[in-house]
C-alpha cells in the first residue's frame, strides 16, 4: 500500500514539475498554441518607417553619418509610451518624413537611452529627437516648440519636425 502512495506522489510531483517547467519557459501546450504565444520579429523600423534603412546603435550611426556626410537623426522613445505611439504614427504616416529619412537621413530609433550624455542634454524624457551632423555635435539649434522638453515633438508638431529636418540638411551642406 505504501508503494501506490509513494508512486502515485511521484507521478503527481513528476506533473507539477512539468508544468512549472512549462509555465517558466512560456511554452504552450500543442494543443494551446494560438496567436498571443507567437511573436512575430520586432524591425529595426519599430513601426517609424518599413521603407528607411534603420542602423542598430548609437555608435554605427556615429561612424556612418561621418562616411557619408548625411546628418543622424535619433528618436528615443518607447513602445509602452502613449506619447511615443502616437508620434510613431504621425511621423510614419507623413510621406514627406518618410521621403528625407531615406534619401537624406541617417536613421536611428532607440528603446532605450543612449549612455551619451550629449543624447540627454535637457532630460531623459520620450519622445525626443536630436540631430547629430557629420562631425558629431548634437545640433542644439533644431528643437521642438517646448520650453521644458527641448527636443519632444507632438503628433501635431509634424510640420515643426519637417522644418528641423530641412534645416538639419541644409545647415550641414552650409557648414561644410
Amino acid at each position: 500500500m505504501h508503494a501506490f502512495i509513494f508512486l502515485c506522489s511521484l507521478l503527481l510531483c513528476n506533473g507539477m514539475a512539468v508544468a512549472a517547467h512549462k509555465m517558466i519557459q512560456r511554452l504552450p501546450d500543442e494543443e494551446e498554441e494560438s496567436p498571443a504565444w507567437i511573436r512575430t520579429p520586432q524591425t529595426l523600423s519599430r513601426g517609424w518607417g518599413d521603407d528607411i534603412e534603420w542602423v542598430q546603435t548609437y555608435e554605427e550611426g556615429l561612424a556612418r553619418s561621418k562616411h557619408s556626410k548625411k546628418p543622424l537623426m535619433v528618436i528615443h522613445h518607447l513602445e509602452e509610451c502613449p506619447y511615443s505611439q502616437a508620434l510613431r504614427r504621425a511621423f510614419a504616416s507623413s510621406p514627406e518624413i518618410q521621403q528625407m529619412a531615406q534619401e537624406d537621413f541617417i536613421m536611428l530609433n532607440l528603446v532605450y537611452s543612449s549612455s551619451d550624455d550629449n543624447m540627454a542634454p535637457d532630460g531623459h524624457y520620450v519622445p525626443r529627437i536630436l540631430f547629430v551632423d557629420p562631425s558629431m555635435t548634437v545640433r542644439a539649434d533644431l528643437t521642438g516648440k517646448y520650453g521644458n522638453r527641448m527636443y519632444t515633438y507632438e503628433p501635431e508638431d509634424i510640420s515643426t519636425l519637417i522644418e528641423n529636418m530641412r534645416q538639419a540638411k541644409l545647415l550641414l551642406h552650409a557648414e561644410l
